[in-house]
């Protein structure tokens, strides 16, 4: 436990800190399962519109450093490969 009163400012803030960022990767994990969801589904103007959300949450998170800047690339990259493979698939 910290000791000094500087210290316990810390332990509180890296603490609100922590469910901030925990928050917001669970937003993100939420929105690549609904868009895993929607390009099974078949629907590709909905499957757009939720991976347009996904690539603005994952670059919000990457500017304010939740994640880092080469996994939101990796993640928009992956769920990209996973809209053009679908119309393939279907034809």
């Amino acid at each position: 436990m910290p000791h000094t009163r500087n210290a316990k400012k810390r332990l509180r803030q890296n603490e609100k800190l922590r469910l901030s960022n925990r928050a917001t990767v669970k937003a993100i994990k939420t929105q690549i399962k609904k868009l895993k969801d929607v390009v099974g589904g078949g629907n590709m103007e909905q499957a757009k519109v939720e991976f347009n959300l996904l690539a603005k949450k994952l670059d919000k998170a990457a500017a304010r450093r939740v994640i880092h800047e080469n996994l939101a690339a990796r993640k928009k990259s992956q769920c990209a490969r996973w809209l053009q493979a679908r119309p393939q698939a279907a034809t």
